[in-house]
């Protein structure tokens, strides 16, 4: 039997409205699923019987994406989107272009950091995933390229190239990095340092994406071409 309760318990019981004899999963974020039954429901409370147990095996390969830091909350709609398309890793990015400073202030930026994690966190939720997408602490430049420099496959969006994104050949295991660039697009400097990673740029068609939305939508064509979709 497991008791379900606090915000969990609150959320289950009264804005979804759980009753006894109906489903309700729980996960640890981390693959692993019970599949529950619900027995009893008080307002803040569930108590549920544990059919079976289960885990969701790591995907291959993974995909993290580099997001530039958007304006307002821009920031959370992104991280809710790519969490409910698949994205396994949000890694914040600095970029040289980007007008929005990461927190804004004086003890904002653990918040901020804050935010992006509970966005991710109640978007794998509502989205059904097993695992919850791991949100990295904010990354200058050098530090995405560090993490370039081991991953399997690097692509740079650039409306301006001419190769698709559905054109590039993927990698069947690893890690791939998809760099999304703040609304000014990525800076010469820094297309010149992903280049020399072996990064690739791509375009994902005749239009322009909102930063904030450039990275699900891309997102969706890497997952559905590498099978996970």
């Amino acid at each position: 039997m497991v008791v379900l309760s606090g915000d969990e318990g609150r959320h289950a019981s009264t804005v979804r409205r759980l009753r006894p004899g109906e489903r309700a999963d729980l996960i640890d974020g981390d693959g692993m699923i019970a599949e529950c039954v619900v027995v009893t429901a008080r307002p803040g409370l569930l108590e549920l019987s544990v059919l079976a147990r289960r885990e969701d095996p790591a995907p291959q390969p993974r995909l993290c994406v580099v997001q530039a830091i958007p304006k307002t909350d821009r920031g959370e709609q992104a991280v809710e989107l790519m969490t409910e398309v698949g994205v396994d890793v949000i890694m914040p990015w600095a970029a040289e272009r980007c007008v929005a400073v990461w927190g804004g202030g004086a003890g904002k930026p653990e918040r901020a950091l804050a935010r992006w994690r509970s966005a991710a966190r109640e978007a794998a939720k509502q989205s059904r995933r097993a695992r919850i997408p791991e949100v990295t602490a904010p990354a200058e430049t050098a530090g995405v390229l560090d993490r370039a420099a081991a991953a399997a496959c690097v692509i740079v969006l650039d409306p301006g190239t001419s190769a698709g994104i559905g054109s590039l050949p993927l990698p069947a295991t690893g890690e791939i990095i998809l760099v999304v660039g703040p609304e000014g697009g990525v800076s010469p400097a820094e297309s010149a340092a992903f280049a020399a990673t072996g990064a690739v740029s791509a375009r994902l068609g005749p239009t322009v994406l909102r930063t904030s939305s450039a990275g699900a939508a891309a997102a969706a064509v890497l997952l559905s071409r590498c099978g996970r979709w």
